[in-house]
Parts: structure tokens; C-alpha cells; sequence
């Protein structure tokens, strides 16, 4: 007698269906075993990348008694702690500000930053003012603009100053958009 051969086809199909889906489920369970905590810890290890630079809003910059009674402006460097990716850099210089007195408590913060194309402003006794030495921006000793002909669009951009226990001066520093009339902090 001779046997069908679709039965043998018939017979054989059911149990390559299960073995397929055991080793189906069996392959979901390894990637969400082994995919989950790779997953998360794929996360924390590239985290500080997504973060950041971080500056604290206001800086210690120097003490009262450092600033002309005559409100004189003295340029300043900016140092702060600042966290890129994985490292910590602390006491970094981030920029500068000249600060001057205006009264006895009330304090002048100005960027050394030209408003027009970013170079760096000088203090010119002489003159009584700032000096953009790139494109000769003149600018007043508040630091408002000297001459309405000037190339700058704005007049020096000021900073929040605080004067904390009693003796220290502290400024929040930040940068602004350069070529726009209006202050715009640079996000």
C-alpha cells in the first residue's frame, strides 16, 4: 500500500509552525532582556551630551574696592565653573565686563563686546569713551553710542549687576546677538 504524499507535508507543517513561533517569542524576549537596559544605558552614557553648557546666571567678578571712585570703567575677566559633556572645567575664563561706579552702591555693567561685529571695545581716557578698533564704533562712557553715524546698530549691551555681602560684585554674563538693533540674548 502506498502512502499519500501530502499526508507526510500535513503531518510535518504543525510542528514547523510552533518551533518557529518558540524561537519567534524566544527572539523577543532576548532583544526586550538584553535591548532594555542596553537601551538605557546607551541613554545615561550619552546624557551629558545632550546637555548643555552650564554657566550660573551670576558670576563673581570682583570686589567693590577694586572700582575708581571717579567711575572710571576697569575691564574684568569673567571665570566661572562650566560643565561640557563629561568634563568639569571650574574657574574658566568666559568673557569680560568692564564695570564701573556710578554712585556710591550703584554699579555700571557693559559688555567688552561691540554690538556690530563682535571684536573686543578698549577704554580711551582720552576720549572719555569706548573704541571699537575694527570698524571705529565710538561709544560714550554709559556706553551709549557716540556718534549716530556709527557702524554699530546698538549701544553697548549692559549686564544685571549685584553687589552681595556687602563688598563683592556679581554679574550676570551673557552674550548677545551681534548686527541687530534690538538686545537679544544669544540662546
Amino acid at each position: 500500500m502506498q502512502k499519500d504524499p501530502a499526508t507526510p507535508g500535513a503531518a510535518a507543517s504543525p510542528p514547523a509552525r510552533r518551533e518557529f513561533l518558540k524561537q519567534g517569542c524566544a527572539a523577543c524576549l532576548a532583544v526586550a532582556a538584553v535591548g532594555t537596559p542596553a537601551a538605557v544605558g546607551t541613554r545615561v552614557f550619552l546624557d551629558p551630551l545632550t546637555r548643555l553648557k552650564t554657566v550660573e546666571n551670576f558670576v563673581k567678578v570682583t570686589t567693590l574696592d577694586t572700582l575708581p571712585e571717579d567711575g572710571t570703567p576697569v575691564q574684568f575677566p569673567v571665570l566661572a565653573d562650566r560643565r561640557d559633556a563629561w568634563t568639569k572645567f571650574t574657574q574658566v575664563p568666559i568673557g569680560a565686563v568692564f564695570l564701573q561706579r556710578q554712585a556710591k552702591d550703584k554699579l555700571l555693567a557693559l559688555s567688552v563686546v561691540c554690538p556690530h561685529a563682535g571684536c573686543f571695545v578698549d577704554y580711551v581716557e582720552e576720549q572719555q569713551g569706548f573704541l571699537c578698533p575694527c570698524h571705529n564704533s565710538l561709544f560714550l562712557k554709559d556706553g551709549g553710542l557716540k556718534d549716530e553715524q556709527s557702524p554699530s546698530p546698538r549701544p553697548l549691551d549692559t549686564l544685571e549687576v549685584q553687589v552681595r555681602n556687602r563688598n563683592e560684585v556679581w554679574v550676570r554674563f551673557q552674550d548677545f546677538q551681534l548686527g541687530v538693533t534690538e538686545k537679544k540674548p544669544v540662546a
